[in-house]
């Protein structure tokens, strides 16, 4: 056992008296990172080169703030993502909705298909897309200044020339782009005004803007998400909106038949909670 190992053994302890959900991964990724090795590696740290800045690290995790601010990074599904303070961290639930926006992109008979994602962030979403689709061309749609930032520096990062950034609200983006797009995806604010977020690295660090939707329901930005999506959309185009767990059916409702929308279906996250609404547009 390296001191290293055995400081990672306390600091553990520390963070699940604290109430961190994952302590023990917690410990070993603040110290993985203050060393400048990976995971795997932390048992072939020498003793001498224990850098006591693993405890600041752990403090700042005890107090509840995220660990993706520590570190600097977030993991989203084969990207490992420039975050901090302005953006929303994202999150394994949206890896979902990005999964399914994925399988109906490969599906498609469309050899360069074209992919919106609306309120895009950190560019996680966007990102995963470029990464996962050959030859999609995917536009991120962000208007925050804050989170535009760190969308720029992923999307300098990994977005292969496939990812074009656009600072518009996702209300009016991209009509240059009406009737073209083959699916819109959003992850947009959708807590309701007065909602408190249970957990503290939620609640006290992401964004508001990110997360609190305008309206009494807190789903204006999904309506609006809606329209446009109904404006981009080519017939047969796919759209997939996030949403809290205990949105499905007002969500499911918002894309009605009457506007166009078919196979309307609302999806579940991996606890089996609903998660996300799909839909197709304007063909029988």
């Amino acid at each position: 056992m390296t001191f290293l190992l055995d400081e990672i053994a306390l600091a553990t302890a520390r963070l699940a008296e604290a109430g961190v959900p994952s302590p023990r991964t917690d410990a070993e990724e603040i110290a993985a990172c203050v060393h400048g090795v990976r995971r795997s590696e932390l048992h072939v740290v020498k003793d001498s080169d224990f850098d006591a800045l693993f405890w600041e690290g752990v403090a700042r995790r005890e107090s509840r703030e995220p660990l993706q601010h520590i570190t600097g990074r977030a993991y989203f599904r084969y990207l490992s993502l420039e975050v901090g303070p302005g953006v929303f961290v994202p999150r394994p639930e949206t890896e979902v909705v990005a999964g399914w926006a994925i399988e109906r992109l490969r599906e498609m008979d469309v050899a360069s298909p074209v992919v919106v994602d609306l309120g895009t962030g950190s560019g996680a979403i966007a990102l995963s897309i470029a990464q996962e689709v050959a030859l999609a061309t995917v536009h991120a749609v962000e208007v925050d200044p804050d989170a535009y930032r760190w969308a720029k520096r992923n999307i300098l990062e990994h977005g292969q020339g496939r990812v074009h950034l656009h600072p518009e609200d996702l209300a009016d983006a991209l009509s240059e782009l009406n009737g073209q797009v083959d699916l819109v995806i959003s992850n947009p604010p959708y807590i309701p005004p007065g909602a408190i977020p249970r957990d503290p690295e939620v609640r006290d660090y992401d964004p508001h803007r990110a997360l609190y939707g305008s309206g009494s329901d807190g789903l204006d930005e999904v309506r609006a998400v809606e329209r446009t999506a109904r404006r981009l959309l080519r017939p047969g185009g796919f759209v997939a909106v996030e949403h809290a767990d205990q949105q499905g059916t007002p969500v499911y409702l918002i894309f009605s038949e009457d506007n166009g929308w078919r196979d309307v279906r609302s999806r579940q996250d991996l606890t089996r909670r609903d998660r996300f609404v799909t839909a197709r547009f304007g063909q029988e």
